[in-house]
Formats: C-alpha cells, structure tokens, sequence
C-alpha cells in the first residue's frame, strides 16, 4: 500500500460527497432523527430510553455508512470510474483504505453529532465516560462502512445493494442481545451471536450505560469491533472487482 495513493483516493471521495448534499443529509442526520424519534417513544418511561437508546446510538450509524458506502461504491464500479482507477498504479489495497479514511472521517462526524445529541439534548443518561460511548459509536459506523465497501463487490446493481441489508445487518439486530439477552436465547442462537460483531457493540455500549470505569469486557469488546472492520476491510481488498458482469 502507498500512503500518498491512499490519501489522494480518499480526498477524491471527499471531493465528491461535497457535491451529493443527499448523501451527506443521509448519512449525518438520519441517526440524530432516527435518536430524536426514540426518545419521544419513550417519553414516558426516560429509564426505558437510557437501556435502549445507547445500544442504539451505535446501530444507527452503522445501518447508515452500510448502505451508502454499499451504494456509492457500487456507483463508482458501474459508472467505470474504478476499471479507470485500477488502471493506474493503484492497489486494491490502497483504494479501499482511501474509501475507508473518507467515509470514516464522515463517520467520526456522524458518531459526534449523533453522541452529542443523544447526552445533552435527548437527555440520555449513561454511568461511564461519554468519550468511551463516542469511541463505540465511531467504531460501529466504520465497522458499517466496512461491511458496505465489502458487500458492494457482490451486488450487481444499487437495488441489489439494498438487498443485502436484510442479509447482513438484520440477523445481527436480531442477535445482539437488543431484544432479548443472548444469554437466555437458544444455545445455537447464543453460539451465532458470538461471532456477529454487532453483539460486542451493543455490550461495549452496556458496559459505558453501568460502569464508571473503562472495565476489561468494554476493552475487549471495543478491540473486537475494531479487529472485525479491519478484516471486513481486507476481505473487502481482495474481493474487490474492476467492474460489474
């Protein structure tokens, strides 16, 4: 990989969402109106609000950078604007980290404004560090911009993009232990949720809602949910097509 290769790719992406205001609205609102919309579900039962809303703070910006990371890049592949790119002295390797450090920066933008809104507007009411509930938050929107750089190499039109989200994200929702604890589930179940990196985000985000220290289980949590992006990331990298059948 080639750092300045990497940094030119991902102020190239840059440049282009700065022009494409839609993607920009999608991607840094949707999580703070989708959070606006949940406190006033629970707007008679604040407690109900303080479990559920923190997991949900970092669910939100994942789902969002998954499908348009998904989308965009998939845009790129069938408007030929990565043949053309791979034509040149650029890897595979230093595409994807230059589509990861744009979308990430937006992500870290994303991850702010969400956790902003969620402690000091919305009320959310968390024992630990705000700065350790950031630090989840961002990693579960990379791990989100990660899963849609990868499973944009599979998906032969944006319609097909979005169908993958039933696929990926969904089962993971289901598991994470946001409906119901995992341990209580049944065993194959348990044993599934295990291995989906959306379960260490929402305990990573539980162990910030009851502990005032950072603890062992969020230090392990945290380095499994960045580990994940980064091996998405490099799954990501070598499934990586020049073009569109």
């Amino acid at each position: 990989m080639n750092a300045a290769r990497t940094a030119a790719t991902a102020a190239r992406v840059l440049r282009q969402l700065r022009h494409d205001p839609r993607s920009i609205a999608l991607m840094l609102l949707v999580p703070v109106l989708m959070l606006t919309l949940l406190r006033f579900v629970f707007d008679g039962s604040p407690k109900a609000f303080d479990g559920i809303g923190a997991s949900l703070l970092g669910i939100f910006p994942l789902i969002t950078m998954f499908l348009v990371t998904s989308i965009a890049t998939l845009r790129e592949r069938t408007s030929g604007t990565l043949e053309r790119l791979l034509a040149m002295p650029l890897g595979k390797g230093d595409l994807i980290a230059g589509y990861a450090l744009a979308f990430g920066a937006v992500a870290v933008l994303q991850s702010l404004l969400a956790t902003g809104l969620a402690l000091w507007a919305l009320g959310l009411d968390v024992v630990g560090s705000p700065w350790l509930l950031l630090l989840v938050a961002l990693l579960d929107a990379l791990l989100g911009t990660a899963l849609g750089l990868f499973v944009s190499a599979f998906a032969a039109s944006e319609f097909q993009a979005v169908q993958f989200m039933p696929a990926v994200i969904f089962p993971q929702l289901l598991l994470c232990g946001l409906f119901a604890a995992r341990d209580t589930m049944h065993p194959v179940l348990e044993g599934l949720s295990d291995v989906l990196p959306m379960s260490y985000a929402v305990d990573g985000m539980t162990q910030v809602l009851t502990h005032t220290d950072m603890t062992a289980d969020f230090v392990r949590d945290a380095v499994i949910v960045a580990a994940c992006a980064l091996l998405v990331l490099a799954l990501g990298a070598v499934t990586l097509r020049r073009r569109t059948p």
